[in-house]
């Protein structure tokens, strides 16, 4: 019996052993649709079977025609480094990379490029008709987009600007310690920038570096107000959100939560007011939702942390989805996106303090690096669900582009799909409806092609298949 479980569980990864061509194509295609091609119908576990055939053919095919899809759109490759950063604005992407080349891509069609002085362009943030970037010579680069052709961006400026190096580093005490042997003025960082933020107002610049600092910068004079020694080390990500929030996040293991006080018209400082954690894994990435009131956090150990201001910033639980490390986090309505090392993207939806994971977006041949969303204004305006468009940044190269529907599967499927089982009498002989429930309920935080109910020597199986993943699970009904 067993041996015969093994072999079609190999059959089922062979299905869904899929390459980029394969999701080369818009989530509303036909050819997404039809049933000649469809992976419900090529799948082993809907042919003829030595026990029965599958009672969810016809619930498969009412989600496939009625229930929202989430899928590839299309990717965009240019041979060029590993994707470190993303950033979007009305329809236009910014991508940063390995070699010295910031580009822009518009209707999945590069738009236009400029060139800056260093490669390894780690952050991207937009701002106005401003651009800024963040480079591993731990410099942040200003650019300014021409007004009668938005496809030329002219650099016009560089953090910390020349005149304001050449000052501070006449008077000593500018000067503070960054290594054992070594000191730096205060003003630049010592090491390569990692990530950076705009507060909401967007008055402020907030950049992350390896040398264990953040530093704020005034936007309107582009001077550095204040640099503050975070973390033991390296500080992955700062994220700046309502109320004069900050929050940091380091390869020390710790999250912090830095408040900004103002002590006059023209001199800022940033209190440490919270540590929301403090582990052995590094910590990668962070983010807050639009409303500032749910804080997300992603580790080296795979797991993504998350704490809620409505309750003091109480940890509110841990979501699981990933086998190596949450390189990058982003949300968008309800909806939170983790990208990983393991080359996957987990979607979650939100629902008061309850987060279910909706699908697993799969494509990339290397580790997902950054993420960034935009609202897909074709749903906005036909007045459907909601949908987003997620772009994924990764270390093969490549950036992908996906649409995702904000709408859960309907409950009513998993009540329908249990009595389905029931309606089966020789094969669920013995089991409770409420049990049955209790499994396809657990089961179903995925969308499923198929579900079997099987016996095997008077013992009742269930089998099941994940839409995106094509992961094969079997259930066994626990003695009572």
């Amino acid at each position: 019996m067993f041996s015969e479980i093994n072999r079609r569980d190999d059959m089922i990864h062979n299905v869904f052993d899929t390459t980029d061509q394969d999701f080369a194509f818009s989530p509303n295609d036909p050819r997404c649709l039809s049933g000649e091609d469809s992976p419900t119908l090529m799948s082993p576990w809907n042919q003829t079977s030595p026990f029965m055939k599958s009672p969810w053919s016809n619930f498969n095919e009412t989600v496939t025609t009625n229930s929202p899809q989430n899928g590839l759109i299309g990717s965009l490759v240019r041979e060029e480094g590993h994707v470190y950063s993303l950033s979007v604005k009305n329809e236009i992407l910014y991508t940063g990379s390995d070699s010295k080349n910031i580009r822009m891509w518009k209707n999945m069609k590069e738009f236009a490029a400029f060139k800056s002085n260093s490669g390894f362009v780690k952050a991207i943030i937009l701002s106005g008709d401003k651009i800024f970037t963040g480079h591993q010579d731990g410099k942040v680069r200003v650019w300014k987009i021409s007004p009668k052709n938005p496809s030329i961006h002219k650099r016009v400026g560089t953090l910390p600007m020349f005149f304001d190096i050449f000052k501070a580093s006449i008077r000593p005490k500018n000067y503070v310690q960054v290594k054992r042997n070594r000191t730096a003025l205060w003003i630049k960082h010592a090491d390569s920038i990692s990530c950076m933020s705009m507060n909401p107002e967007q008055d402020f610049l907030y950049s992350g570096s390896w040398d264990r600092t953040f530093k704020v910068w005034r936007v309107k004079n582009s001077k550095c107000i204040e640099s503050v020694k975070a973390h033991d080390d390296a500080v992955n990500s700062v994220v700046a959100t309502v109320d004069g929030l900050v929050y940091t996040g380091s390869a020390d293991g710790t999250v912090k939560v830095w408040k900004r006080e103002h002590e006059n018209c023209k001199n800022i400082r940033h209190v440490l007011v919270q540590t929301l954690l403090s582990q052995e894994c590094a910590i990668t990435s962070l983010a807050v939702n639009k409303s500032g009131l749910v804080v997300y956090c992603g580790s080296s150990d795979g797991l993504v942390n998350f704490w809620e201001r409505e309750k003091q910033l109480s940890h509110g639980g841990v979501l699981k989805g990933h086998k190596l490390a949450v390189l990058c986090l982003a949300t968008a309505g309800n909806l939170v996106f983790s990208g990983s090392a393991d080359k996957n993207i987990c979607v979650w939806r939100r629902v008061a303090t309850v987060h279910t994971c909706l699908s697993v977006l799969s494509g990339h041949t290397g580790p997902v690096k950054c993420l960034t969303v935009e609202e897909d204004k074709e749903s906005t305006s036909s007045g459907d669900d909601q949908k987003w468009v997620v772009y994924s940044g990764s270390l093969d190269k490549s950036v992908k582009v996906w649409s995702v529907s904000e709408m859960a599967p309907d409950s009513q499927y998993i009540k329908w799909a249990a009595w389905s089982i029931l309606d089966q009498p020789s094969d669920s002989e013995g089991l409770e409806k409420t049990t049955i429930c209790k499994y396809v309920t657990h089961v179903l935080l995925q969308r499923l092609l198929s579900i079997t109910a099987l016996t095997v020597n008077k013992q009742v199986w269930l089998c099941t298949v994940a839409h995106q993943t094509g992961l094969v699970n079997f259930w066994k009904r626990e003695a009572q």
